[in-house]
Parts: C-alpha cells; sequence; structure tokens
C-alpha cells in the first residue's frame, strides 16, 4: 500500500504539470502492473518480471527440478560493484546502501512470447475496471469514478484457488 501510496501522491503533483510518473519496485505479476497504472503511472518498471526471460542477462540453473535464473537488480549491491553505482551516486563510496536485490526468478521462456501475455493480462485488468486505455483510466482517478478498496488477508485467500485437492498454474498457452 505504501507503494501504491507514493505513485498517487506523486502522480497528482507531476500530472499538473504534465510529467509521466514511472512506478518502479516489487513489480511481481500483471495485477501490479494494472493497479500501478490504476493509481496514475503512467509507466511500469518491469525489471524482476523480465528477469527470466531468455534474453535477459543472467545464468539458467535447475532448483528443485524448476528451471531458474539468476537476478540481480541495478540498485543491488553485486551490481553497485559491478558498474551500476554511478546510477546511484555510489562509485566513488566504500560503502554501498543496497537499493535493490539479487536473488532468482524462475524462467519464463521468451520475451516474442511472455510480452504479449503481459499485454493480454493488463487488457483483462482493464476490462474489469470497465476502461479500455491508460487515458481513461487517468480520467476515472482524477473524477473520482475509480476507486479502491482494501481487503483483508481472509478476503484475498477467499478470492483466489481453494477448494482444491491439486491445481496447475499456467501463465499462458501459445
Amino acid at each position: 500500500r505504501a507503494q501504491a501510496s507514493a505513485v498517487y501522491n506523486v502522480s497528482r503533483l507531476a500530472n499538473r504539470y504534465g510529467v509521466p510518473v514511472i512506478a518502479d519496485g516489487g513489480v511481481a505479476n500483471t495485477g501490479h502492473i494494472t493497479k500501478g497504472l490504476s493509481v496514475g503511472a503512467s509507466a511500469i518498471m518491469c525489471g524482476s518480471l523480465l528477469a527470466g526471460t531468455e534474453e535477459a542477462p543472467g545464468q539458467y540453473f535447475y532448483q528443485d527440478g524448476v528451471r531458474m535464473k539468476r537476478y540481480r537488480g541495478m540498485g543491488s549491491v553485486e551490481a553497485m560493484s559491478k558498474g551500476s553505482g554511478k546510477r546511484y551516486f555510489a562509485s566513488t563510496s566504500t560503502i554501498k546502501v543496497a537499493q535493490g536485490v539479487s536473488g532468482t526468478v524462475q524462467d519464463k521462456g521468451s520475451i516474442m512470447a511472455y510480452v504479449p501475455y503481459l499485454v493480454q493480462a493488463v487488457k483483462h485488468g482493464f476490462q474489469d475496471l470497465g476502461v479500455r486505455a491508460v487515458p481513461e483510466l487517468h480520467n476515472r482517478l482524477s473524477s473520482g469514478e475509480l476507486r479502491f478498496e482494501v481487503r483483508s488477508p481472509a478476503a484475498q485467500r477467499e478470492g483466489g484457488v481453494h477448494s482444491l485437492a491439486t491445481y496447475e498454474r499456467k501463465l499462458f498457452a501459445v
């Protein structure tokens, strides 16, 4: 909620001056993209979301039978020590303070197949909101037509998959 509030408040001010806002941080799925756009962002940074694609840098490895890829966010200490420190004014500092993370992400295949999935999923989110495009979404936000609700963890669980002994989750089919 803090990230959404920050994007919302900054975009309200930036909108007065015609300045676009980029939401960045913790975008893990298409719902986060839709939410970021819904609170006023004009664009969404998708670093770790795209990191598992074949075209992204990093080494693949297998963990418990699942193909994974190492991910190093540009604000991580590891990336800063390899040269991204200039972006964070840390290239001459002896002490580097992490502004990102390193970790692993699951293989997502080629970006050529993954981006159409992302686009279609965001379109579904827009359909749920009753809008066709970002400007319409932003107009509804500024007019007060677009409203948000806080859902408890119990409500979130209830809204997800339940009452099945097993299920398989596939992101997309080509």
